[in-house]
């Protein structure tokens, strides 16, 4: 960036994402965030802030079930692990809440696999576009190295979120799009031909694309879907012993590193 543009941007902001006029009213995405966003509810308004457009109300109520069906109050799950750990130290409920979330972003579970898996269906459909086999590109992944995000589960061979997120999005009128039909064709694939069993990355995933979210705008909206099985485990560990939770002695410590020595040695 120039010296230029720095100097332009030391004490004035230009911005059309949003503005608040203190005492006056409050503009996002040109709309008034009291008068014109008010009666919303908070889903439709998150949405909004990240999309800059309104979605439909059926829309709003399936991305609304992502959240509802991964909110497992379960401190050994690991984001809520970590929150009940801050607990236990008596951490405050933001950064104790804000720590779990921050471990979301893994490569296993949460946020990675999930835009990994979007950007998967994504991938499929055009190649598909252009003529190629949806097999053919699910070998190719597979030969390629790369992880096929949304089959297959640590822990458990089944993903008992997957028939709740069929059934809402038949509810819902949302069960028909190309990408979910492309994430269940792969999994009746994968499940005949090796044995993979589908996690509900997979289904969000085709959905989200299917109702035409990107890769940031839909790690934007899954950021906080755990939090909300991330407060119990926080107030259990909070109302028990300080550093009561999972407590480890020394000697269940696997230690292989350099024998103890004498200071200085």
């Amino acid at each position: 960036m120039s010296h230029k543009n720095l100097l332009e941007t030391e004490k004035h902001w230009l911005t059309r994402k949003g503005k608040a006029f203190l005492s006056d009213r409050v503009i996002l995405h040109g709309k008034d965030l009291h008068q014109d966003l008010g009666d919303h509810e908070w889903m439709r308004v998150y949405l909004y802030s990240i999309l800059e457009r309104e979605v439909e109300e059926n829309v709003a109520k399936l991305l609304n079930t992502f959240w509802v069906c991964t909110g497992y109050p379960d401190a050994s799950i690991w984001p809520n692990h970590v929150t009940a750990l801050a607990a236990t130290v008596r951490s405050t409920p933001s950064l104790s809440l804000m720590a779990g979330m921050s471990v979301s972003e893994a490569s296993i579970y949460g946020r990675r696999p999930e835009v990994r898996a979007l950007d998967f269906f994504y991938r499929a459909g055009r190649h598909c576009d252009e003529g190629g086999d949806l097999i053919e590109f699910v070998e190719g992944e597979k030969a390629a190295g790369r992880t096929l995000f949304g089959y297959g589960r640590p822990l458990a061979n089944t993903d008992e979120r997957v028939p709740y997120m069929l059934e809402k999005a038949r509810e819902f009128g949302l069960d028909g799009g190309r990408h979910l039909k492309i994430a269940l064709a792969v999994y009746a694939y994968l499940n005949e031909t090796y044995g993979f069993s589908m996690n509900v990355a997979a289904i969000h995933a085709g959905l989200a694309a299917d109702v035409g979210l990107n890769c940031q705008e839909y790690q934007l909206f899954m950021t906080p879907c755990f939090i909300s099985g991330m407060i119990p485990c926080y107030q259990d560990a909070r109302d028990r012993p300080e550093g009561s939770f999972f407590p480890v002695r020394c000697t269940n410590i696997v230690y292989n590193g350099p024998a103890k020595r004498t200071w200085g040695d």
